[in-house]
């Protein structure tokens, strides 16, 4: 009784956390469209958590002397990396689309166990892969030469790349007997990004009086200051708390699907907010992207798939994910 009570709790945050997940691009995008860049809107919500987070950092400072290699690859790759990554492609595709190219990760994974480490993948994850790259080549129609910008489709490309490195970090980060606190290593990995983001994105020349207007969020002007505020607060710091404590009480992969709608989410989302329609063709291409990485994260060897440093299942934005223990980014 109680170890179903505690599964439907589990689910039940899963799903907040992928909903906090998958509202990031959708709030982020309109302050990109009224002049902020990318790379600064990534500054602003990596630096925004990690000052929420510091508190969490100090608690946990002894990280920094017992992982170093882990909390600096975390951070520069699936924190930096990832945010960036995904932020720059959705100011040139939509949303949804920028999403769905980043759950290329579960497949990618697949192919680094099989070519890197040299161990067993079953058919059920090779047939995973293929539908996710079939989905995709719908999804960017590539029978229309691209029509979706390539940049863009390519940084979402470099962004599921860097997710990537969020499972296998997350695997060298929490098999271990002093396995690190996936809170100490997520709050280590802001304030590693936030710094690394601050020498690239150089935010002392960003237009600050932008935050202090409105932007566009599907016809409708919203303060930009609260948009940043759902980006920092609800999509980043809420969504991998809430990702952390879903893996705690589910196992790794059963996050790790419920992670997935955070796709979902936001292609619903960026069409209902955004306006950002897909074509027929798109929605189905997404659909099988979605389906192939629930059959690759579901038939993942133990190993890849573990625990992981970072909480939902992102990230993906992550953490995953961006924007997590599935195949987002915490962080996105």
């Amino acid at each position: 009784m109680h170890a179903s009570q505690g599964r439907s709790v589990g689910l039940g945050i899963a799903l907040a956390s992928a909903f906090a997940f998958g509202g990031s691009g959708v709030a982020a995008k309109p302050l990109i469209e009224a002049g902020l860049d990318p790379l600064h809107v990534v500054w602003l919500r990596v630096t925004g958590a990690a000052v929420v987070m510091l508190p969490v950092a100090w608690r946990h400072r002894s990280l920094l002397r017992r992982k170093p290699a882990l909390l600096a690859g975390f951070g520069l790759l699936a924190v930096a990396g990832v945010q960036a990554c995904y932020f720059a492609a959705i100011s040139r595709i939509p949303v949804g689309v920028a999403l769905l190219i980043e759950y290329l990760a579960p497949a990618m994974v697949l192919l680094w166990v099989r070519f890197v480490q040299r161990r067993h993948v079953s058919r059920a994850a090779a047939i995973g892969v293929v539908l996710a790259v079939g989905g995709l080549a719908c999804v960017v129609e590539v029978w229309a030469g691209l029509s979706f910008d390539p940049i863009g489709v390519l940084f979402g490309l470099a962004a599921a790349c860097c997710q990537v490195s969020y499972f296998i970090l997350s695997d060298h980060g929490g098999g271990a007997e002093d396995a690190a606190d996936p809170l100490g290593v997520i709050a280590f990995g802001l304030l590693i990004g936030s710094v690394a983001l601050t020498a690239v994105t150089r935010p002392w020349g960003m237009d600050w009086s932008l935050l202090a207007g409105s932007a566009d969020l599907g016809g409708t002007e919203i303060a930009a200051g609260l948009l940043l505020g759902w980006v920092v607060l609800i999509a980043t710091v809420l969504a991998y708390a809430t990702g952390v404590v879903s893996v705690r009480k589910l196992s790794p992969q059963v996050a790790g699907v419920v992670a997935c709608l955070e796709a979902v989410i936001a292609t619903v989302l960026a069409w209902v907010l955004l306006r950002e329609h897909l074509a027929a063709p798109q929605i189905a291409g997404g659909a099988v992207v979605l389906i192939g990485a629930f059959i690759a994260q579901s038939a993942t060897p133990k190993a890849p798939s573990g625990p992981t440093a970072g909480g939902t299942a992102n990230p993906g934005e992550p953490a995953p994910h961006e924007h997590r223990a599935g195949p987002q980014s915490t962080v996105r």
